[in-house]
């Protein structure tokens, strides 16, 4: 019988100064892989990627205007929404643009088994259908359990699948950091 590795202490993966690099970087490749930002929108999945969208914004302009904004709620659209988990709380989905025609650009913050985004994508083509879908995650741990992969990464890290990543960001934590934790020391 395999023996469980012994849980490992949280360690560090990513400060202020790295989380600013990491959205920099992610920022620049959008706006490369793309040619111009015209035609590009943002959309962050609730909750995590919403911040960080906010964020991306203010570093991307197209032409001195901003790139557009919107919010994507997943909640009901979870595969995973009726298997015993607590009763799921639905935020707004605010998409003030049209998607026909538009390059969306999904920005969550940790990309794991592909199920997030899955239901993402399920949730954007109830609101139309956009020209391109593309994903930018802030960290890339592995372990899909979907063919989805992310256009634009901030950090590729190699996790074990008792570990967790926890994003936590100023805008609701008080802090910028992103740390690895296993499962078994919550």
């Amino acid at each position: 019988m395999p023996s469980t590795p012994a849980p490992t202490e949280p360690r560090e993966l990513l400060n202020a100064a790295g989380i600013a690099a990491a959205l920099d970087g992610l920022a620049r490749a959008i706006a490369d892989s793309n040619g111009s930002l015209e035609g590009v929108a943002l959309v962050g999945i609730r909750t995590g990627g919403l911040e960080l969208a906010v964020r991306l914004q203010r570093m991307m302009r197209a032409g001195g205007s901003s790139v557009p904004l919107g919010a994507i709620d997943i909640a009901l659209y979870r595969d995973d929404v009726f298997e015993g988990l607590p009763r799921p709380e639905v935020g707004p989905t605010e998409l003030p643009f049209s998607l026909p025609g538009k390059i969306i650009v999904l920005v969550d913050d940790v990309l794991y088994t592909g199920r997030t985004v899955r239901a993402a994508l399920d949730a954007l083509v109830d609101f139309g259908r956009p020209r391109a879908v593309q994903l930018a995650a802030l960290v890339d741990r592995g372990h899909r359990e979907l063919p989805i992969q992310a256009d634009f990464v901030g950090l590729r890290v190699v996790t074990r699948r008792e570990e967790q990543v926890k994003v936590l960001l100023v805008e609701r934590d008080g802090v910028d950091r992103v740390i690895l934790r296993d499962r078994s020391l919550e």
